[in-house]
C-alpha cells in the first residue's frame, strides 16, 4: 500500500500546468497537432509524474477525513476512477480501526472503471 500525501497541491493547477507545457510544445512544433494529445500524454505532463511509475499509480481507494464530502481539488486527474470513503474524523484521529474499516467498505464496491455491468 502506499499513500500519497501532498502539501500545497492543487489538482487544477497540475492540470492547468499541464496544458501549458503542451500547448508550448505544440506551438513550437515538438508535437505535430493537438490530434496529438490524449491522456497518456496528459498524465506524463502532471506533477505527479514524478514520482516513479512502477510505485504510483492513480489512486483506487481516497479516504477524504473531516466530515468534508468533496475532493478540495486534490488529484482532480487522478481521481476519475478512485473510490471515495468519507470519513467524519479529523486526520489526526483516523486511527488503525479507521483505516480497517474503510478498506472494508473498499472491498465490498464493485469496480467498474467507467463501464457498466450488464
Amino acid at each position: 500500500m502506499d499513500m500519497v500525501t501532498a502539501l500545497n497541491y492543487s489538482g487544477r493547477y497540475d492540470i492547468t500546468e499541464a496544458t501549458k507545457q503542451i500547448a508550448r510544445k505544440v506551438k513550437d512544433g515538438v508535437l505535430g497537432s493537438v490530434e496529438d494529445i490524449d491522456e497518456t500524454l496528459i498524465e506524463k505532463h502532471l506533477q505527479t509524474n514524478v514520482i516513479e511509475e512502477s510505485s504510483f499509480r492513480n489512486p483506487d481507494l481516497l479516504i477524504r477525513t473531516s466530515g468534508e464530502l468533496r475532493l478540495s481539488n486534490f488529484m482532480l486527474w487522478q481521481s476519475a476512477y478512485t473510490e471515495l470513503i468519507f470519513v467524519d474524523k479529523l486526520f489526526p484521529d483516523f486511527n488503525e480501526a479507521d483505516l480497517v474499516e474503510a478498506l472494508t467498505l473498499f472491498q465490498k464496491r464493485q469496480r467498474r472503471y467507467g463501464g457498466h455491468k450488464y
